[in-house]
């Protein structure tokens, strides 16, 4: 009697073997490089945050005060400063004019020399609006203002100087208004450090995120609530 092969349904299927368990060696392979990682980010987590810490606290204090700069009374203290200008020196700065110096030119050397010597003001390299009466530079300044002007026709020079207090000062240094370069370029490094600061936080959240469960409710908590602020009540 012929035989024929047995059914696919009822074949029993070959027997699998089990996965093969990570060896010893792997797994200590394994949380080597998972410590290795971690302590890299704490390195630069503190790091950032020792170069940004002080930044920070002035960034935060000054928030608060802009937020309520309305209620925080400031009386400005204005100072005036005046000098006759010499005759040379004078007749020099209207031959400049009548030889149609740039209008946003410089004062000359031995000028700003003279604004410092008899008025006490650093005027070298500030640009100065040129006129037939007069010769005018805007200086504003953190937290103040500040302007000078030298009368061509009576050979006088005037200088004034508004003063709004250290409040206005920090403000002004938050906002980097009139505050130079070289602060400029301080809030730029603040900032990246910051990025830094924050990403390597975040990242060392997602380590710890395994054990501790209210990570990323909080830190969700964080995204939704100014979101909500923005979109409720900021139009």
């Amino acid at each position: 009697m012929p035989t024929y092969p047995e059914p696919l349904s009822r074949r029993t299927p070959p027997p699998t073997s089990p996965a093969p368990a990570s060896s010893p060696q792997a797994v200590a392979r394994q949380q080597a490089r998972r410590g290795n990682w971690l302590k890299t980010l704490h390195q630069w987590h503190w790091i950032s945050s020792a170069v940004s810490l002080f930044g920070m606290l002035m960034f935060a204090i000054t928030g608060i005060t802009l937020n309520h700069s309305g209620a925080i009374e400031a009386k400005p203290r204005i100072e005036t400063r005046s000098a006759a200008m010499p005759d040379t020196l004078a007749e020099t700065l209207r031959r400049m004019v009548a030889d149609e110096t740039p209008p946003e030119s410089p004062l000359p050397a031995d000028a700003a020399d003279w604004v410092a010597e008899a008025l006490g003001v650093q005027v070298s390299g500030k640009a100065a609006e040129w006129s037939e009466e007069e010769i005018y530079l805007a200086l504003p300044r953190p937290g103040g203002d500040a302007w000078l002007r030298l009368d061509l026709q009576g050979s006088e020079a005037e200088y004034e100087l508004t003063d709004r207090g250290w409040i206005a000062w920090l403000n002004d240094l938050h906002k980097g208004r009139n505050s130079g370069e070289a602060w400029s370029w301080f809030i730029d490094i603040f900032a990246v450090a910051c990025v830094v600061f924050s990403v390597t936080g975040l990242l060392i959240l997602q380590v710890h995120a395994a054990n501790r469960a209210s990570v990323w409710p909080v830190v969700g908590l964080g995204v939704v609530l100014p979101t909500l602020l923005i979109l409720l009540f900021v139009h």
